[in-house]
């Protein structure tokens, strides 16, 4: 299968002789177009440091708190079957393809850089599933039956997001590995959960260390 243009011309943009390969991901039955795992494997330029910072492509990586949530829904179909979806911050779209072949009912993959929805288009495409894809959330006035989300809480900043998804949804099912114990009210820890980012970026094992919580 060949890797979409777009993304590839994008990944060279960033990094020269990156190349975009279809991985399959472990204890799962689904593939994702990533960075080849050997283009991180060298040192990278002052430059392309620079670049990486200013325009990261987090679509290009299939993050541990994402592969976390998307093997947790493939083992716990029931969560999602038949039901609306929304993968909010989708990335690669990895929780909301787990969504699509557990059954759900309708998926739409939410991310504010067309990459992303991009890469979740090519990367349902390889999947065959279908999903639909959405660039901004506060436009929408739509509710859902449930919305997933991972490691959109890297910044603290970004606490105020939980209230406004919980209005827009039934349920919320949030998986961070940066967040041990969410001090928020309307959500509980209901597992800790292990997986590693791919390609692996040798992180920390408490970065390995996945908190999924319920709202």
């Amino acid at each position: 299968m060949t890797p979409p243009a777009d993304l590839v011309a994008a990944l060279t943009a960033l990094l020269g002789d990156a190349r975009l390969c279809l991985q399959a991901l472990p204890d799962s039955d689904l593939s994702l177009w990533l960075i080849d795992p050997a283009n991180m494997a060298r040192a990278f330029s002052p430059a392309e440091t620079q670049r990486l910072l200013e325009a990261p492509p987090y679509w290009a990586f299939c993050w541990a708190s994402g592969l976390a949530l998307a093997r947790w829904i493939v083992a716990h179909p029931e969560h999602v079957a038949g039901r609306q979806v929304l993968d909010f911050g989708s990335g690669s779209g990895i929780a909301g393809l787990a969504a699509a072949r557990a059954g759900a009912a309708r998926v739409v993959c939410c991310d504010l850089d067309p990459l992303a929805l991009a890469a979740c288009r090519a990367n349902a495409q390889a999947n065959a599933v279908q999903i639909e894809t959405l660039d901004d959330f506060s436009a929408s006035t739509e509710r859902f039956d449930l919305i997933l989300a991972a490691d959109v809480l890297y910044d603290r900043a970004n606490l105020p997001l939980l209230d406004l998804l919980q209005a827009r949804a039934e349920r919320i099912l949030l998986a961070d590995s940066r967040v041990r114990d969410l001090a928020h009210p309307g959500f509980t820890r209901i597992a800790m959960l292990q997986a590693c980012t791919l390609p692996d970026l040798a992180e920390l094992d408490e970065f390995r260390r996945v908190a999924l919580y319920r709202g």
